[in-house]
């Protein structure tokens, strides 16, 4: 199989962009990626199982282990990503974080590959039919890419530093009506980029666009400043991009998953470690990976 229709399949889900069509086949959706439905269904269960190796990874050190046995999410819950690319990547931190939990949590991805906070907007209603009990939102690198980028020009950023931040607050207040707890909203920061690779990156000098470090930390400056639980995710994916600068490996999406497991095992903001530790929101064991 091509390494191009992989990476494909691998970030791109016609499903959730094309729902007005109604629910595709399995075969129509092969067909689009120019597959077998045999050879689909394949790569499929090759993501959910490197998925699931790389939580089988995590497991092994037994202080991670215990941290993720502390994590906050209980049976009957029912948790609700909102992303681009890195969340919407089948072998995401979402997707590992799912070989964590333990039976009867439901996860459910909305993240959408190239996805804006302008266009996130959009997802309140299909956020609100869930009706989640906690929601992951991983937003804005988008936000900061630069059309016209290349030959010494920044570009214009795609969604503006003031329209960035109102968009993030209206989806908080938002989609955070509900929640059965507003502490349930958990922020993630853009991942870091690698700005050599993306300012090389053939395609997206092909096509004028850019993106720069400087714009996503201060994204991330945006969201530590909100009063929910933040978890930056800068630091622990350095070095951990694919070709393109942008789009994490999978020891990337690894490294995305600890830290969240990290920051949730831990106590809330302003709550001591003991007080988080005698929560009864503690303890909620995780399945076999």
């Amino acid at each position: 199989m091509h390494a191009h229709t992989e990476k494909l399949v691998r970030f791109q889900q016609p499903e959730k962009t094309l729902r007005y069509l109604g629910e595709p086949s399995e075969t129509r959706l092969a067909d689009l990626f120019g597959l077998s439905p045999d050879d689909y269904r394949a790569l499929l269960r090759d993501f959910d199982d490197q998925a699931r190796s790389s939580a089988a990874e995590l497991l092994k050190d037994p202080d991670f282990a215990d941290r993720a046995d502390r994590l906050p999410f209980r049976p009957g819950q029912r948790i609700v990503a909102l992303g681009e690319s890195t969340t919407a990547d089948r072998l995401s931190w979402f997707s590992i974080l799912r070989h964590l939990l333990p039976d009867g949590v439901e996860l459910v991805n909305l993240a959408v590959s190239g996805l804006t906070t302008t266009q996130a907007l959009t997802q309140l209603s299909p956020l609100s039919f869930p009706r989640p009990d906690w929601v992951l939102c991983m937003l804005g690198a988008n936000d900061t890419q630069r059309i016209g980028a290349g030959a010494g020009a920044p570009g214009t950023r795609l969604v503006s530093e003031a329209e960035t931040a109102r968009n993030l607050r209206t989806l908080r207040d938002l989609g955070g009506r509900t929640l059965p707890d507003p502490t349930r909203w958990i922020w993630l920061t853009p991942s870091s980029l690698d700005q050599e690779r993306a300012d090389a990156y053939p395609h997206f000098r092909r096509a004028g666009i850019g993106w720069s470090d400087v714009d996503v930390d201060g994204v991330a400056a945006l969201l530590l400043e909100q009063p929910e639980r933040t978890v930056d995710t800068r630091r622990v994916t350095a070095g951990l991009h694919l070709d393109d600068g942008i789009h994490l490996t999978l020891a990337g999406q690894r490294a995305v998953t600890a830290a969240l497991v990290d920051s949730l095992a831990g106590p809330e903001p302003g709550q001591s470690t003991e007080a988080a530790t005698a929560s009864p929101e503690a303890g909620s064991g995780r399945r076999t990976a």
